[in-house]
């Protein structure tokens, strides 16, 4: 029976041992997956955040080139206009060009007529002397007539002056105006143009900071994209090592199974090695009051003749009753609280502040250092630091033959390691504040079958253990 007993302790202890490196390094291998995820994650959501900017600055760019835009399609508009004007007004200078030329035409004759006339006037000794001319006359009508003619020489004279001093001013007016005009014109279409250019360049440095902006844009994209990937890459990688470490928690729970079928065939045996040596001795007994009535009787009848010997003979002594010793009862598997506090959160749906979220265990709050027990016996298939869990232990139980997990988790310190086994009540950590905790308390979890990461098969600890 010893033999047997010794072979039990070897296999609850010796094989999960051998398993323990394997577990470890798939647990490790587990949070180098989820650190690198958390790592994308982040990354992208710092592209994100970068692709988000970089495109509000683009938009405002682009906002500033579609008002350049306008800007400069007004800016044509008035330079068409002006260069319309300026038509409008070559066209007017055509048209005066022809009166120009008249006028400029009639000014040189009469120009020469009057340098003509100086000449004569010149030739004559510096004057003209139209008495001379009156005094001439043959007769009364010749004096009228050359008087009239005198006259006419002299008004003739006289508007010639004035059409030539007129003409000159008109033509000086009509050039002065026209150069005018056409001067403002030229310099309104220069300052447009000037405009346009200042306008035309700062398009085309938006339109190369667009262009900027839209490789980065781009470049972000295809970082994202690659950061993207590789987080669908380290989540298969992480679901992969979740089926591993399940399916070595199943192996464990196995051993344990196994552990547990094989204990309890040893009590039964000590059971029945224990009723049988109670019924030997209860037969052995027996025998010897059996022998002890025959022997008394023999006396008895041998002193028989003596009437006062047997009258003052004693009494037979009684056979005492024997009580057989109690078989020893196994070991409830039933679970435990694993730690003193106050309950303060409940299994199931809770309100946390930015909405709902299901609660898969309870919380136990006390100080930070408060012991927490092993809620069964079992095997520890976790035993580190999990995300929001913090630090946390995850034992693998086999109770009545069914496989049950249980889970500590935001532990100040953890007592135990991947692979050991360990007792009902056994200490696996203190309490603490780890993980995604607001104040010292531990979070427990039942689940009926293996420990998964999506906490499909958690039930209400409340079930189980007392709250």
């Amino acid at each position: 029976m010893l033999t047997g007993l010794s072979s039990v302790l070897a296999l609850s202890v010796l094989v999960p041992t051998a398993s323990a490196d394997k577990l470890s390094e798939l647990e490790q291998k587990k949070q180098e997956a989820q650190q690198q995820q958390s790592e994308l994650n982040s990354g992208i959501s710092q592209k994100n955040n970068e692709m988000a900017e970089n495109q509000s600055t683009l938009e405002k760019i682009m906002a500033q080139i579609n008002e350049l835009n306008a800007k400069i399609d007004e800016t044509k508009a008035k330079i068409a206009s002006v260069e319309g004007d300026i038509e409008q007004t070559k066209g007017e200078i055509e048209e005066l060009r022809a009166s120009i030329e008249e006028l400029q035409r009639k000014i040189d004759e009469r120009t020469a007529l009057l340098q003509e006339r100086a000449r004569a006037i010149q030739l004559s000794g510096g004057s003209v002397d139209y008495i001379d001319v009156l005094l001439g006359a043959n007769s009364f009508v010749d004096f009228i007539d050359r008087f009239s003619a005198v006259n006419t020489l002299i008004d003739a004279d006289r508007e010639i002056m004035r059409e030539q001093a007129a003409d000159k001013e008109l033509l000086a007016k009509q050039k002065a105006q026209v150069e005018t005009k056409l001067a403002e014109q030229e310099n309104r279409r220069a300052e447009l143009g000037k405009l346009k250019a200042s306008l035309d360049g700062q398009k085309a440095q938006q339109a190369g900071l667009v262009k900027d902006l839209q490789a980065e844009q781009k470049r972000l994209a295809s970082e994202k994209a690659n950061m993207v990937q590789q987080r669908e890459e380290a989540i298969d990688v992480t679901a992969e090592l979740e089926q591993q470490i399940m399916a070595e928690q199943e192996r464990l729970a196995e051993l344990a199974r196994k552990a547990e079928e094989e204990r309890q065939r040893k009590l039964a045996a000590e059971r029945a090695a224990q009723e049988k040596a109670a019924a030997e001795a209860a037969a052995r007994q027996a025998a010897e009051e059996r022998a002890a009535a025959e022997a008394a009787a023999a006396r008895a009848k041998t002193s028989a003749s003596s009437s006062s010997s047997a009258a003052s003979a004693p009494a037979p002594k009684q056979a005492s009753t024997y009580s057989a010793p109690a078989v020893k009862q196994a070991v409830s598997s039933n679970f435990i609280r694993p730690t003193s506090g106050r309950y303060t959160s409940k299994f199931g749906w809770r309100d946390i502040g930015a909405g709902q979220e299901f609660h898969q265990g309870v919380d136990i709050a006390n100080s930070v250092g408060t012991n927490v027990m092993a809620a069964a016996g079992g095997y520890v298939s976790y035993a580190g630091s999990m995300g929001g869990y913090g630090n946390v232990v995850i034992l693998t139980h086999s109770i009545n033959g069914q496989t049950h997990a249980t889970v500590y988790a935001h532990l100040s310190s953890i007592g135990v390691g991947v692979g050991q086994s360990v007792t009902q009540g056994q200490s696996v950590g203190k309490m603490g504040n780890t993980g995604r905790s607001f104040g010292s308390h531990l979070h427990f979890e039942i689940h009926v079958g293996p420990w998964n990461g999506g906490r499909t098969n958690a039930v209400n600890p409340a079930n189980y253990i007392s709250l």
